[in-house]
């Protein structure tokens, strides 16, 4: 008979930590019962699509307008808006283009919204605002990878 172990996730240091003179022992690892709640950082495809159905919903257009216009079909860019598909470049850009924003527009928008979303969870929104991440690391822009 199998005996049934919870699914948890164990991480198992290759080297022990070397203590340092002068300093007391790690504390015991915190049950996950009392761990605070993590906050999880928003997906790019969610911010994205937010910020197209924002955009679409403000010009008061359907999504059968705005996909005929950008040459996508509806039910993929309905896909894109809910964050379920991760949209290429070029159908985010003529979605954009459909809702008369270049794509430099959208990406811009999204990293706001993604700097405001993380800045509230974070407590870094000062930091937000004067360009430097968590890290106190200095960002003028936007990395994207894919």
């Amino acid at each position: 008979m199998t005996s049934h172990v919870p699914n948890e996730v164990r991480v198992i240091p290759l080297r022990p930590r070397a203590a340092r003179p002068g300093t007391r022992p790690a504390a015991p690892p915190v049950s996950p019962e009392r761990r605070p709640p993590t906050v999880r950082e928003p997906l790019w495809r969610d911010l994205v699509g937010d910020v197209l159905r924002r955009e679409r919903l403000g010009q008061e257009r359907t999504l059968k307008e705005v996909a005929e216009a950008a040459r996508i079909s509806m039910p993929y860019l309905s896909e894109v808006e809910r964050g379920r598909k991760e949209a290429s470049s070029e159908v985010l850009a003529a979605a954009a283009g459909a809702l008369g924003l270049g794509l430099a527009d959208l990406l811009a928008r999204a990293q706001g919204e993604l700097i405001r979303l993380t800045s509230r969870h974070t407590g870094a929104g000062q930091a937000a605002r004067t360009g430097q991440g968590a890290s106190g690391a200095r960002f003028d822009g936007m990395c994207l990878a894919a």
